[in-house]
Protein backbone atom coordinates (compact mmCIF):
# COMPACT_ATOMS: atom_id res chain seq x y z
CA UNK A 1 0.00 0.00 0.00
CA UNK A 2 1.42 3.47 -0.49
CA UNK A 3 0.42 6.16 1.99
CA UNK A 4 0.84 9.52 2.02
CA UNK A 5 1.95 11.43 5.53
CA UNK A 6 1.94 14.77 6.55
CA UNK A 7 3.88 16.21 9.67
CA UNK A 8 3.13 19.82 10.29
CA UNK A 9 3.48 19.31 14.39
CA UNK A 10 5.62 22.44 14.98
CA UNK A 11 8.46 24.35 12.31
CA UNK A 12 8.46 22.10 9.47
CA UNK A 13 5.98 21.00 6.50
CA UNK A 14 6.92 17.28 5.65
CA UNK A 15 5.15 15.53 3.26
CA UNK A 16 6.28 11.93 2.18
CA UNK A 17 4.92 8.87 0.33
CA UNK A 18 6.01 5.18 1.91
CA UNK A 19 5.64 1.91 0.37
CA UNK A 20 4.05 -0.74 3.02
CA UNK A 21 5.73 1.25 5.75
CA UNK A 22 9.42 1.31 4.97
CA UNK A 23 9.86 1.90 1.80
CA UNK A 24 10.47 5.57 1.07
CA UNK A 25 9.15 6.77 -2.66
CA UNK A 26 9.70 10.38 -1.91
CA UNK A 27 9.72 12.90 0.66
CA UNK A 28 9.56 16.98 0.68
CA UNK A 29 10.30 19.04 3.72
CA UNK A 30 10.41 22.80 3.48
CA UNK A 31 11.87 24.07 6.79
CA UNK A 32 11.13 26.95 8.44
CA UNK A 33 15.03 27.13 10.43
CA UNK A 34 16.08 30.46 8.79
CA UNK A 35 12.98 32.33 9.62
CA UNK A 36 12.80 31.08 13.07
CA UNK A 37 16.67 31.88 13.43
CA UNK A 38 15.54 35.70 13.82
CA UNK A 39 13.48 35.05 16.86
CA UNK A 40 15.86 32.54 18.12
CA UNK A 41 13.13 29.69 18.75
CA UNK A 42 9.44 29.17 16.81
CA UNK A 43 6.82 31.30 17.19
CA UNK A 44 3.76 29.20 16.94
CA UNK A 45 1.59 31.94 14.50
CA UNK A 46 4.57 32.46 12.35
CA UNK A 47 4.62 28.49 11.69
CA UNK A 48 1.23 28.39 11.17
CA UNK A 49 1.03 30.50 8.72
CA UNK A 50 4.37 29.29 6.83
CA UNK A 51 2.40 25.66 6.91
CA UNK A 52 -0.57 27.07 5.31
CA UNK A 53 1.88 28.61 2.61
CA UNK A 54 4.23 25.49 1.92
CA UNK A 55 1.83 22.46 2.17
CA UNK A 56 0.64 22.72 -1.31
CA UNK A 57 3.47 23.53 -3.43
CA UNK A 58 5.06 20.38 -1.24
CA UNK A 59 2.80 18.17 -1.85
CA UNK A 60 2.45 18.96 -5.47
CA UNK A 61 6.24 18.68 -5.80
CA UNK A 62 6.55 15.63 -4.25
CA UNK A 63 3.92 14.42 -7.17
CA UNK A 64 5.98 15.39 -9.57
CA UNK A 65 9.45 14.17 -8.19
CA UNK A 66 7.96 10.87 -7.40
CA UNK A 67 6.18 10.73 -10.51
CA UNK A 68 2.71 9.33 -8.48
CA UNK A 69 -0.31 11.10 -8.84
CA UNK A 70 -2.88 11.36 -5.94
CA UNK A 71 -5.22 8.80 -7.23
CA UNK A 72 -2.26 6.36 -6.93
CA UNK A 73 -2.55 6.68 -3.18
CA UNK A 74 -4.07 4.20 -1.14
CA UNK A 75 -4.30 5.67 2.52
CA UNK A 76 -3.26 9.37 4.26
CA UNK A 77 -1.77 9.36 7.59
CA UNK A 78 -1.27 13.00 9.53
CA UNK A 79 -0.04 13.46 12.94
CA UNK A 80 -3.11 14.44 15.95
CA UNK A 81 -0.76 15.50 18.08
CA UNK A 82 0.91 16.68 20.32
CA UNK A 83 2.59 19.74 18.97
CA UNK A 84 1.30 23.59 18.00
CA UNK A 85 -2.41 23.15 17.73
CA UNK A 86 -2.32 25.77 14.92
CA UNK A 87 0.73 23.83 13.06
CA UNK A 88 -1.19 20.71 13.41
CA UNK A 89 -4.50 22.30 11.99
CA UNK A 90 -2.94 22.97 8.79
CA UNK A 91 -1.69 19.17 8.55
CA UNK A 92 -5.11 18.16 9.53
CA UNK A 93 -7.39 19.85 7.26
CA UNK A 94 -5.31 19.13 4.52
CA UNK A 95 -5.49 15.36 5.30
CA UNK A 96 -9.06 15.86 6.21
CA UNK A 97 -9.73 16.88 2.58
CA UNK A 98 -7.68 15.22 0.40
CA UNK A 99 -8.64 12.26 2.17
CA UNK A 100 -12.65 12.99 1.21
CA UNK A 101 -11.98 13.92 -2.23
CA UNK A 102 -10.07 10.63 -3.12
CA UNK A 103 -12.23 8.34 -0.67
CA UNK A 104 -9.50 6.98 1.14
CA UNK A 105 -8.81 5.80 4.88
CA UNK A 106 -7.08 8.42 6.92
CA UNK A 107 -5.33 7.64 9.68
CA UNK A 108 -4.31 10.06 12.60
CA UNK A 109 -1.69 9.26 14.47
CA UNK A 110 0.70 10.39 17.49
CA UNK A 111 3.69 12.13 16.50
CA UNK A 112 6.22 9.94 19.24
CA UNK A 113 4.94 7.04 18.18
CA UNK A 114 6.13 8.07 14.27
CA UNK A 115 9.55 8.92 15.92
CA UNK A 116 9.62 5.15 16.80
CA UNK A 117 8.76 4.25 13.62
CA UNK A 118 11.46 5.98 11.31
CA UNK A 119 13.44 3.20 12.46
CA UNK A 120 11.75 1.35 9.67
CA UNK A 121 12.29 3.31 7.22
CA UNK A 122 14.31 1.28 4.72
CA UNK A 123 14.39 -1.58 6.66
CA UNK A 124 12.42 -4.73 6.56
CA UNK A 125 10.03 -5.36 9.23
CA UNK A 126 11.42 -8.80 10.14
CA UNK A 127 14.97 -7.28 10.79
CA UNK A 128 13.62 -6.12 13.76
CA UNK A 129 13.38 -7.89 17.10
CA UNK A 130 10.91 -7.62 19.79
CA UNK A 131 11.10 -6.91 22.39
CA UNK A 132 12.64 -3.11 22.00
CA UNK A 133 13.34 -0.05 24.49
CA UNK A 134 13.58 2.76 22.61
CA UNK A 135 14.40 6.58 23.73
CA UNK A 136 13.15 9.21 21.80
CA UNK A 137 14.61 12.69 22.55
CA UNK A 138 13.69 15.97 20.69
CA UNK A 139 12.90 19.77 21.60
CA UNK A 140 9.88 19.20 23.47
CA UNK A 141 10.11 15.47 24.67
CA UNK A 142 12.04 12.67 26.05
CA UNK A 143 10.21 9.79 25.71
CA UNK A 144 11.53 6.18 27.21
CA UNK A 145 9.55 3.39 26.08
CA UNK A 146 9.42 -0.60 26.16
CA UNK A 147 7.65 -2.17 23.27
CA UNK A 148 6.93 -5.93 22.92
CA UNK A 149 5.24 -6.07 19.60
CA UNK A 150 4.00 -3.83 17.37
CA UNK A 151 2.16 -0.50 18.22
CA UNK A 152 2.06 -1.99 22.05
CA UNK A 153 4.16 0.80 24.37
CA UNK A 154 4.71 1.26 27.72
CA UNK A 155 6.09 4.48 28.66
CA UNK A 156 9.22 3.81 31.43
CA UNK A 157 10.70 7.30 31.79
CA UNK A 158 9.81 10.98 30.42
CA UNK A 159 11.42 14.72 30.66
CA UNK A 160 10.12 16.16 34.03
CA UNK A 161 10.90 19.79 32.54
CA UNK A 162 13.72 20.45 29.48
CA UNK A 163 13.77 17.95 26.81
CA UNK A 164 16.95 17.18 26.00
CA UNK A 165 16.77 19.51 22.43
CA UNK A 166 14.71 21.91 24.57
CA UNK A 167 17.91 22.09 26.54
CA UNK A 168 20.25 22.20 23.11
CA UNK A 169 18.48 25.11 22.02
CA UNK A 170 18.40 27.08 25.06
CA UNK A 171 22.12 26.49 25.71
CA UNK A 172 23.36 27.79 22.07
CA UNK A 173 21.20 30.91 22.43
CA UNK A 174 23.18 30.95 25.94
CA UNK A 175 26.04 30.69 23.80
CA UNK A 176 25.31 32.61 20.97
CA UNK A 177 24.82 30.41 18.53
CA UNK A 178 22.00 30.67 16.78
CA UNK A 179 18.87 28.28 16.41
CA UNK A 180 18.60 25.28 15.86
CA UNK A 181 20.70 24.58 18.96
CA UNK A 182 21.45 20.91 18.32
CA UNK A 183 23.63 20.95 15.32
CA UNK A 184 25.73 24.37 16.43
CA UNK A 185 26.70 22.91 19.71
CA UNK A 186 27.88 19.38 18.31
CA UNK A 187 30.08 21.43 15.61
CA UNK A 188 31.31 23.99 17.78
CA UNK A 189 31.97 20.99 20.43
CA UNK A 190 34.26 19.36 17.91
CA UNK A 191 37.40 22.03 19.01
CA UNK A 192 36.56 21.50 22.38
CA UNK A 193 37.32 19.68 25.67
CA UNK A 194 34.31 17.93 27.04
CA UNK A 195 36.18 17.48 31.44
CA UNK A 196 37.03 21.34 30.97
CA UNK A 197 33.86 22.40 32.69
CA UNK A 198 32.50 20.40 35.41
CA UNK A 199 28.59 20.39 35.31
CA UNK A 200 25.85 18.42 36.81
CA UNK A 201 24.25 15.39 35.81
CA UNK A 202 20.72 15.18 37.07
CA UNK A 203 20.12 11.12 37.55
CA UNK A 204 17.43 11.29 39.47
CA UNK A 205 17.70 8.01 41.12
CA UNK A 206 14.97 5.33 41.47
CA UNK A 207 13.38 6.45 37.96
CA UNK A 208 14.00 6.64 34.24
CA UNK A 209 12.68 10.24 34.06
CA UNK A 210 14.62 13.44 33.10
CA UNK A 211 15.22 16.27 33.80
CA UNK A 212 17.85 19.45 32.10
CA UNK A 213 16.61 22.45 33.34
CA UNK A 214 19.41 22.36 36.12
CA UNK A 215 21.96 21.22 33.69
CA UNK A 216 21.11 24.54 31.39
CA UNK A 217 20.85 26.70 34.95
CA UNK A 218 24.43 25.43 36.06
CA UNK A 219 25.36 26.36 32.00
CA UNK A 220 24.44 30.26 32.31
CA UNK A 221 25.85 30.83 35.67
CA UNK A 222 28.85 29.66 35.16
CA UNK A 223 28.79 31.70 31.29
CA UNK A 224 27.44 34.68 33.24
CA UNK A 225 30.82 34.28 35.34
CA UNK A 226 33.21 34.38 32.60
CA UNK A 227 31.63 37.63 31.62
CA UNK A 228 31.86 39.02 34.41
CA UNK A 229 35.86 38.30 34.52
CA UNK A 230 36.09 39.31 31.04
CA UNK A 231 33.63 41.50 28.71
CA UNK A 232 32.88 38.52 25.64
CA UNK A 233 33.52 35.03 25.64
CA UNK A 234 36.02 33.48 24.17
CA UNK A 235 35.90 30.70 20.93
CA UNK A 236 37.95 28.04 23.23
CA UNK A 237 35.31 28.88 26.43
CA UNK A 238 32.46 28.24 24.01
CA UNK A 239 33.48 25.59 22.68
CA UNK A 240 34.81 23.96 26.01
CA UNK A 241 31.23 24.64 27.26
CA UNK A 242 29.66 23.22 24.60
CA UNK A 243 31.92 19.97 24.60
CA UNK A 244 30.93 19.89 28.25
CA UNK A 245 27.35 20.69 28.03
CA UNK A 246 26.89 17.99 25.18
CA UNK A 247 28.56 15.31 26.97
CA UNK A 248 26.62 15.80 30.28
CA UNK A 249 23.42 15.16 28.50
CA UNK A 250 24.88 12.13 26.62
CA UNK A 251 26.00 10.63 29.80
CA UNK A 252 22.20 10.63 31.02
CA UNK A 253 20.49 9.59 27.92
CA UNK A 254 22.84 6.68 27.46
CA UNK A 255 22.69 5.32 31.04
CA UNK A 256 19.29 5.37 31.58
CA UNK A 257 18.76 3.60 28.23
CA UNK A 258 21.38 0.90 28.81
CA UNK A 259 19.93 0.69 32.59
CA UNK A 260 16.23 0.23 30.99
CA UNK A 261 17.28 -2.22 28.34
CA UNK A 262 18.41 -4.55 31.01
CA UNK A 263 16.30 -4.29 33.28
CA UNK A 264 13.49 -5.15 30.40
CA UNK A 265 14.97 -7.75 29.06
CA UNK A 266 15.20 -5.93 25.15
CA UNK A 267 16.27 -7.73 22.59
CA UNK A 268 17.55 -4.25 20.08
CA UNK A 269 17.66 -0.74 21.44
CA UNK A 270 16.52 2.36 19.45
CA UNK A 271 17.16 5.51 19.42
CA UNK A 272 15.23 8.43 17.56
CA UNK A 273 13.87 11.62 17.71
CA UNK A 274 15.93 14.98 16.38
CA UNK A 275 18.64 14.62 19.25
CA UNK A 276 19.74 10.81 17.47
CA UNK A 277 20.77 12.64 14.89
CA UNK A 278 23.94 13.61 16.70
CA UNK A 279 26.88 12.07 15.95
CA UNK A 280 28.60 11.47 19.18
CA UNK A 281 25.33 10.60 20.65
CA UNK A 282 24.84 7.86 17.97
CA UNK A 283 28.66 6.32 18.50
CA UNK A 284 28.74 6.32 22.27
CA UNK A 285 24.74 4.37 22.15
CA UNK A 286 26.69 2.33 19.50
CA UNK A 287 30.01 1.72 21.79
CA UNK A 288 27.48 1.11 25.04
CA UNK A 289 25.74 -1.70 22.83
CA UNK A 290 28.57 -3.34 21.46
CA UNK A 291 29.63 -3.64 25.24
CA UNK A 292 26.44 -4.58 26.63
CA UNK A 293 25.60 -6.74 24.08
CA UNK A 294 22.85 -5.42 22.72
CA UNK A 295 21.69 -4.33 18.79
CA UNK A 296 21.22 -0.93 18.35
CA UNK A 297 19.38 0.78 15.55
CA UNK A 298 18.97 4.55 14.69
CA UNK A 299 17.29 6.33 11.60
CA UNK A 300 19.10 5.35 8.49
CA UNK A 301 19.21 8.90 7.41
CA UNK A 302 19.44 12.04 9.84
CA UNK A 303 16.01 13.34 8.13
CA UNK A 304 14.05 10.56 9.34
CA UNK A 305 15.70 11.58 12.86
CA UNK A 306 13.80 15.16 12.46
CA UNK A 307 10.15 15.59 12.01
CA UNK A 308 9.60 14.43 8.88
CA UNK A 309 6.92 13.08 6.72
CA UNK A 310 7.89 9.24 6.25
CA UNK A 311 7.48 8.52 9.68
CA UNK A 312 4.21 9.35 9.96
CA UNK A 313 3.54 7.45 7.11
CA UNK A 314 5.46 4.19 8.52
CA UNK A 315 3.30 4.43 11.38
CA UNK A 316 -0.14 4.88 9.78
CA UNK A 317 1.07 2.14 7.51
CA UNK A 318 1.16 -0.05 10.45
CA UNK A 319 -2.17 1.03 12.22
CA UNK A 320 -4.16 0.13 9.22
CA UNK A 321 -2.62 -3.13 8.86
CA UNK A 322 -3.21 -4.47 12.08
CA UNK A 323 -6.33 -2.42 12.24
CA UNK A 324 -8.49 -1.96 9.00
CA UNK A 325 -11.79 -2.12 10.43
CA UNK A 326 -10.89 1.10 12.55
CA UNK A 327 -10.32 3.29 9.19
CA UNK A 328 -12.81 1.94 6.60
CA UNK A 329 -14.74 5.59 6.86
CA UNK A 330 -13.68 9.02 6.57
CA UNK A 331 -13.27 11.21 9.29
CA UNK A 332 -13.02 15.08 10.33
CA UNK A 333 -9.30 15.03 11.89
CA UNK A 334 -9.16 17.61 14.92
CA UNK A 335 -5.68 18.05 16.08
CA UNK A 336 -4.85 17.24 19.95
CA UNK A 337 -1.60 18.85 20.97
CA UNK A 338 -1.80 17.43 24.18
CA UNK A 339 -2.73 13.61 22.30
CA UNK A 340 -1.15 11.00 24.52
CA UNK A 341 0.58 8.01 23.29
CA UNK A 342 -1.33 6.00 22.37
CA UNK A 343 -4.49 7.96 21.67
CA UNK A 344 -4.13 8.37 17.82
CA UNK A 345 -6.64 6.10 16.55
Amino acid sequence: MLFLGIETSCDDTSLALVEDGTRVVGMRTASQIEMHNLTGGVVPELAAREHVNSILPVLRDLCETSGVSLDCIDAIAVTRGPGLVSSLLVGDLVASTLAWLLDIPIIPVHHIGGHIYANWLERLDADIRFPLVILTASGGHNELVYMPRHLTFEHIGRTRDDAAGEAFDKVARILGLGYPGGPLISKSALSGNAVSIDLPRAWLPGTYDFSFSGLKSEVLRVVEKELRQSDSLSGQFVADMAASFQMAVIDVLVAKLFQAAREYNASEVHIAGGVSANVLYRETVERRGQELGFTVKFPVKNVYSTDNGAMIAALGYFLYRDHPQEYTMWRNVLPDPNLKLFESQ
